[in-house]
């Protein structure tokens, strides 16, 4: 399986993980082909894994290593491709950043949706997906915005981490075998 683990809460509010450190963690559970995109915890690998067990593991060294609680979203390769794919905003608008929110369960993606139904459409703008919520708000609105304040809710943070449709390309280019 080639696949990316998204972390949460990575090089923010005092959880910092150099690049090094978190190729070691997942080099020692035998994660081959490892690589970091940016530096907010995003890891591309390869395991004979499946999504959940590498989760479960991924966790738990992380929590070993960082002794902090760790919640990843991982996501194979094809997968992540769909995401990208079915982003339904207009990519690159100029003043608004294109998110994606991994989510984790689908009852918060529920939860998340349901809370949106109300929000003022004209500054953040959210859409279901396949196992993400997808986001699209005004730049410099982020934190402030109806869904950001939403999702700092304790409630979500074992669930949900999100990243830039940009980070997200970043990582499934990575993953992308090499073009001769």
């Amino acid at each position: 399986m080639k696949a990316a683990a998204f972390l949460r809460g990575v090089n923010v509010g005092g959880v910092t993980m150099f690049s090094r450190d978190l190729t070691e963690v997942f080099s020692r559970l035998g994660y081959t082909s490892v690589t970091t995109v940016l530096a907010s915890g995003n890891v591309c690998f390869e395991a004979q894994r499946d999504p959940p067990q590498a989760k479960a593991e991924i966790e738990a060294a992380l929590r070993e290593r960082f002794a902090y609680v760790a919640w990843v979203q991982v996501l194979e390769l094809d997968a992540l491709a769909k995401v990208i794919a079915a982003y339904p905003f207009a990519v690159g608008r100029a003043g608004w950043h294109d998110y994606v929110i991994l989510v984790g369960r689908e009852q918060t993606a529920q939860d998340l949706l349901a809370a949106a139904a109300g929000f003022d459409a004209s500054r953040n703008q959210v859409a279901a997906g396949n196992g993400v919520v997808y986001w699209t708000v005004e730049k410099g609105r982020t934190l402030d915005s109806d869904i950001g304040k939403t999702l700092a809710a304790a409630r979500f943070k074992p669930w949900v981490t999100t990243r830039t449709l940009a980070t997200l390309k970043k990582c499934a280019a990575k993953l992308e075998p090499a073009q001769p």
